[in-house]
């Protein structure tokens, strides 16, 4: 039985895990208040910061790092890495360190998990990266030179969820071709044909989701940029954080949404139809790169859990494929069950870098 310790960094808390192979054997998630992470300018300062928070909460379970097999972080946003896992080496850990990727906090996964596995000499891991993919060079060409579509959507949840269907079935995942939209604060949609992902759309060029704009026309969004009514902050608020859902009703939480519906709102319906709408034109986009061949079309992530949602979806896509329910965000034990995989050697981990 290995032991696992998962660590996902997000913006605003750090999530960690003890496992035992599959299944979680306690759970903490550290909240870091917007006080706290005001004195670090970037998110490569916090490292330390939430490293000593982590350390805290394994002191106060008991967990020393050589009583773990392995120790897996959340994917950073290095571009163009493949599915799976990468060992946590000194070339990942330099590119995550590095300004030459996006920030996110996601980029901590990898330097924090190698900080503590350093502490027992056993392996640190990512898993999943969020750049995860493989496009065809046809998949990244736009129609202005200076912008290229690199990969960016949900692997670690989708990827999962594709697994678990491969498994339902009872066929090998890298076998079938599915559409997988993640529905959660961002909604992506992604091409898992034959085990890689060919393509994608998430949240600059996709459907609008909770808190994300999703693709809107860009004239009039270079108009509101030199508008003067805006800083370049502001607008990607408008983007990121403060778009969709949020911006056009006031909240991000879906029961309220519905409960507003259900009380007469027809803003709240209307908003919420598009928001189903935009989704399966998505769908629609992504079936179309995959020419049609598809075994089925998963929804996934949290606002999957909406009834009300999936059947405005279903209504509009249920004559591509057969569409399939699986509502949730599994990153923890997706991260755990891909640790798994590599150290029972039924995955091989990649050297970033490094040619398989």
């Amino acid at each position: 039985m290995f032991k696992i310790f998962v660590i996902n960094p997000g913006s605003t808390s750090t999530k960690v895990a003890l496992y035992e192979d599959n299944e979680q054997v306690w759970g903490r998630t550290i909240r870091h208040s917007m006080e706290e992470l005001a004195p670090f300018s970037k998110v490569i300062d916090q490292l330390d910061y939430r490293l000593d928070l982590i350390l805290a909460v394994m002191a106060e379970e008991g967990l020393k790092a050589d009583d773990l097999d392995a120790v897996m972080g959340r994917g950073g946003m290095i571009p163009q890495l493949k599915m799976g896992g990468y060992l946590a080496d000194d070339a990942l850990c330099k590119k995550l360190a590095s300004d030459e990727i996006r920030a996110h906090a996601a980029n901590l996964g990898g330097l924090l998990a190698r900080k503590i596995a350093a502490q027992a000499d056993i392996p640190a891991y990512i898993y999943d990266a969020v750049t995860a993919c493989d496009f065809p060079p046809v998949a990244r060409i736009t129609g202005i030179p200076d912008v290229v579509r690199n990969g960016y959507c949900h692997v670690l949840n989708t990827h999962a969820m594709g697994l678990k269907y491969a498994e339902r079935l009872g066929r090998p995942y890298d076998e079938l071709d599915l559409c997988i939209a993640h529905l959660g604060g961002g909604v992506s949609v992604s091409a898992h044909v034959h085990g890689r992902i060919t393509d994608s759309s998430s949240e600059d060029d996709g459907a609008f989701a909770p808190e994300r704009s999703g693709s809107v026309p860009l004239m009039q969004v270079i108009d509101l940029c030199y508008s003067g009514k805006y800083s370049k902050d502001e607008m990607k608020d408008k983007v990121r954080g403060k778009g969709g859902l949020y911006a056009l009703l006031g909240t991000k939480d879906i029961q309220e949404i519905e409960h507003r519906i259900e009380e007469g709102d027809e803003w709240a319906e209307l908003v919420f139809q598009a928001q189903a709408l935009q989704i399966a034109k998505g769908i629609g986009v992504i079936t179309a790169a995959m020419k049609g061949h598809i075994d089925a079309i998963i929804l996934t992530g949290g606002m999957a859990y909406s009834k009300m949602l999936t059947d405005m979806i279903i209504d509009h896509v249920r004559f591509m494929a057969p569409v399939v329910l699986m509502p949730g965000e599994n990153e923890m034990e997706a991260l755990a069950e891909g640790c798994v995989r590599i150290l029972n050697g039924t995955e091989k981990a990649h050297h970033y870098g490094k040619k398989d």
